[in-house]
């Protein structure tokens, strides 16, 4: 059981949620995969961090490629760019089939746009989270999203990575490798790594976990920055921003 007050960084995976969690900075994490997000907050307890890479808050209209957090950190990123992907509106991601999706996308944003396939793959993930938030003042207050392409990048001295985490959909070596020398060099053991991915997630969802936890821990030290500066709120209250 982990202890109350923990931080932890999580990624969705094939099998669910997958997460790096520790009770105080310098600990040995521990790895962990739930099957739902309601499962994963419960047992990691009261008053726990947790940084996840989906997107948190849904406005009603979208201006521009995506939400503000989405257009705010893709400046940084250079090649990488690509893997954040534009959320469209509570509507669109609410939508029961991609048909629809596409549709109330359309009509809620500025220029129109339909919703990407790889985007809507995630809607379920992010509703998840949603349902959790809406009406829980104190999860809103202590789950953030973090993108780890982004953290990584803030981790780097502002340079992000040089190589994808996967290639054509397979995992890179060179790329993975390349994040955990950085994960290594603010204080995880090389070590967590080497027994590989366990059953139901891969290697860029246990790194991805990874910089999520350093994120949540640099976020409850007050060490983040919220991007855009000022976010906005969905009709829920909830915070729309990405933390690095």
């Amino acid at each position: 059981m982990v202890p109350e007050r923990s931080f932890a960084g999580v990624d969705g995976c094939r099998a669910g949620w997958i997460s790096w969690s520790r009770n105080r900075p310098g600990s040995v994490p521990l790895l962990r995969i739930h099957s739902r997000f309601s499962d994963l907050i419960a047992d990691l307890g009261e008053g726990a961090v947790i940084a996840v890479d989906m997107p948190i808050g849904l406005p009603d209209r979208i201006a521009g490629a995506g939400r503000g957090p989405e257009q705010a950190i893709r400046p940084f990123l250079g090649a990488r760019q690509s893997s954040v992907f534009s959320i469209p509106s509570r509507a669109a991601v609410e939508a029961k089939s991609y048909g629809e999706a596409c549709a109330r996308a359309l009509e809620t944003s500025d220029p129109p746009k339909k919703v990407s396939r790889q985007a809507f793959n995630l809607f379920s993930r992010i509703l998840e989270i949603d349902a959790e938030l809406q009406g829980d003042e104190d999860l809103k207050s202590r789950v953030l999203e973090c993108h780890p392409e982004f953290s990584f990048c803030r981790l780097n001295n502002g340079e992000p990575m040089s190589m994808p985490k996967k290639i054509k959909g397979v995992v890179n070596p060179e790329g993975i490798n390349e994040r955990i020398a950085v994960l290594v060099r603010h204080g995880l053991d090389r070590g967590l790594f080497e027994t590989g991915a366990p059953p139901g997630a891969s290697m860029d969802d246990v790194v991805d976990a990874a910089v999520n936890l350093l994120m949540a821990e640099r976020h409850a030290a007050g060490l983040t920055t919220s991007f855009p500066p000022q976010p906005m709120h969905d009709r829920h209250g909830i915070a729309i921003a990405i933390h690095g």
